[in-house]
């Protein structure tokens, strides 16, 4: 595919995967960009949204017993059964081994990652699997960083390397394709849009 054709194939149920970096309790007490609630909530939801959809799931923490704490509870709660979290000492966690080989093992090329930070647990990896021939998508209302300084700069380079930037919630519902298929009552439950709750909310009043 062309450099160009990556923006306009979309995401599927079959073509991606999902990676998930460094939602960990002390990184998350640094979040400054976006409501410490609100990033939980969009992280939670992308999980338990690519669970519906048999989209798979890399995760992974940095230094959890020596700096930065375990992943967040309700993260690990909303995870499948038996999902394993891959622990990494490198910067970028493209350059785990472990955590590279876990991607390729899903055998899917568009990789929707979110972390945090974002311009360095979710950018860095994006940039190097954009480099490495992948079609990398940023989540960035699942990520979270520390100033809004460094989201812009984040965005900025990602942009400039050619990743693709945009939300969990747009990102599941495109893997959907169709409203009427078997998973999407419980693809929206799984996103928990505020919005789409309200939508709900209103149309059950006017049919009844």
């Amino acid at each position: 595919m062309s450099e160009r054709g990556k923006f306009w194939e979309p995401v599927t149920g079959e073509n991606a995967a999902v990676v998930l970096l460094d939602h960990q309790v002390a990184l998350l007490s640094g979040v400054r960009d976006i409501p410490l609630g609100e990033l939980k909530h969009n992280v939670v939801a992308l999980a338990r949204a690519a669970t519906v959809l048999d989209i798979p799931l890399v995760v992974t923490t940095t230094a959890a017993d020596s700096m930065w704490g375990p992943t967040a509870p309700e993260l690990v709660q909303a995870l499948p059964a038996g999902q394993q979290i891959i622990d990494r000492s490198t910067v970028n966690a493209w350059h785990d081994d472990r955590v590279r080989e876990a991607i390729e093992a899903t055998g899917r090329k568009k990789l929707i990652f979110a972390g945090v930070s974002l311009e360095v647990c979710a950018a860095l990896p994006a940039i190097a699997a954009t480099a490495a021939g992948y079609d990398a998508y940023v989540a960035v209302d699942a990520s979270g960083t520390f100033s809004q300084a460094k989201r812009e700069a984040g965005l900025l380079r990602m942009q400039q390397a050619g990743v693709i930037v945009s939300d969990y919630a747009t990102l599941m519902v495109e893997a959907l394709a169709d409203n009427a298929a078997p998973q999407a009552g419980a693809l929206y439950a799984a996103l928990d849009m505020p919005f789409a709750v309200l939508a709900g909310q209103v149309s059950a009043a006017y049919r009844a």
